[in-house]
């Protein structure tokens, strides 16, 4: 369910001079992957490069052919890389592309990028800069690559191999005599360390200018909130749909299983009872718990039983009072008109009040109170609190939680607490604007 962004930046450290031009920070792996990274640069420039020579001369009527000079090759370079812009911002999934690049060679560390296609202008012109970038530091550095070993070689090599020749070099004839090996030779060395310094300087320009161009933007900030969001609310509303029809049942099953245990020997029918309650409750937690993971599954909910709703209310009535807990009940007898939605959250609070009353008072007697007119449907359970050593517990349960939630869920309201020794919670649920 991540789309999502990337991994969160890390504040940069203070680089030193020192540290700059240690010869691992210019020669070890990372600086090796960045250069490979620039080599794809260069291999992507490729395409708009050739395209960029052969427009020139069709605009120009007559420039030197491609590869005449490096002042050519320079200029079809600098036409290429508009074209290459040009395609960066028609493409949206660029940003993508050179995220997984940037990624898994340059290094970044923990850097956040977006890694979801670029899906409005704004946010495409930055991966297009990003790219330009790429491929323009890719198509010097990748031409050095492989220009300059081998200039470098020769002039390395001539001295030894062909004194003479060194000092009728253009650039070295000033050095002739047995000294001219001395210039040529570093000037070799210093070719072949050209492309090396250019490659790390690069590389490490693009890496820091990968977070900002290839960076979330504030639109994918909030989306990826949206999606956080979404997310939160599914698994809320499953950790409450678990805790009421589970909790409730387990609760119950709990009294029935105490009440039978103590009078299994005295009253075998009233234990018979119990245990086919027991049964009863069961079977039915797990159809609520089937349509609870019907949420988890590809095929969502429908493939589910549905969920129960006001009028399954009888049968819920009937497994708590299975417990030993009397339970009064005082409704409207068309419970089936309230919306879907509102009559399956109803149910639900329903539910947990029972559930409280069993948890937390055990076998007291309970007064549930069901009001509805046009505009509004109230919840009212009531019990006993009973006396119950040990210190109170502080504050509410998830349940009382998860009645909260279900009531602004639909802008409705919840109150609960406790008044001369009656423990009360109520609950009103606007029907006016409920979907059904």
């Amino acid at each position: 369910m991540r789309p999502f962004l990337g991994r969160r930046a890390r504040p940069h450290r203070a680089v030193t001079p020192g540290a700059l031009f240690r010869p691992h920070a210019v020669l070890g792996l990372r600086a090796r992957l960045r250069w490979v990274h620039l080599l794809l640069g260069g291999a992507l420039l490729m395409p708009y490069f050739l395209l960029a020579g052969v427009l020139l001369p069709l605009a120009t009527g007559g420039m030197a052919p491609l590869f005449a000079s490096p002042a050519t090759q320079f200029l079809t370079l600098a036409a290429a890389l508009p074209l290459a812009a040009l395609s960066a911002l028609l493409f949206p999934l660029m940003r993508p592309l050179e995220t997984a690049m940037a990624q898994a060679l340059c290094g970044l560390g923990d850097a956040e990028l977006a890694t979801g296609p670029a899906r409005t202008w704004a946010e495409r012109a930055r991966p297009a800069l990003y790219f330009t970038l790429h491929v323009a530091a890719g198509g010097i550095v990748s031409g050095m690559s492989l220009a300059a070993p081998p200039t470098a070689a020769f002039l390395i090599a001539v001295p030894f191999l062909n004194p003479d020749a060194a000092g009728r070099l253009p650039w070295f004839r000033a050095f002739d005599g047995p000294w001219a090996a001395v210039p040529t030779s570093l000037a070799g060395l210093a070719l072949l360390a050209l492309p090396v310094v250019t490659s790390w300087a690069s590389g490490a320009a693009l890496a820091r200018c990968a977070p900002v161009l290839l960076g979330p933007s504030p639109a994918d900030r909030l989306r990826a909130a949206e999606e956080r969001a979404r997310a939160l609310a599914v698994r809320n509303r499953l950790a409450r749909e678990l805790h009421d029809s589970v909790g409730h049942a387990l609760s119950a099953v709990l009294l029935q299983a105490g009440a039978a245990r103590k009078v299994l020997d005295a009253d075998p029918g009233f234990a018979r009872e119990a245990l086919a309650a027991i049964e009863e409750t069961t079977r039915t937690a797990v159809g609520e718990l089937d349509t609870v993971l019907g949420l988890l599954r590809e095929d969502g909910p429908a493939s589910a039983a549905p969920a129960p709703a006001l009028d399954r209310l009888g049968s819920l009535l009937d497994r708590t009072r299975a417990t030993g807990v009397a339970v009064t009940l005082t409704a409207p007898p068309d419970l089936g008109a309230v919306p879907p939605v509102v009559s399956r959250e109803a149910y639900r609070i329903v539910q947990e009040g029972l559930t409280n009353a069993l948890r937390h008072a055990g076998p007291v007697p309970v007064a549930l109170r069901i009001a509805a007119d046009d505009t509004t449907l109230e919840v009212t359970v009531e019990n006993p609190v009973a006396a119950r050593p040990g210190p109170p517990r502080e504050g509410g349960g998830r349940g009382l939680t998860g009645i909260a939630e279900r009531a602004r869920l639909l802008r409705g309201s919840s109150d609960c607490g406790e008044r001369d020794g009656v423990w009360r919670l109520s609950v009103r649920l606007p029907i006016g604007g409920a979907v059904r």
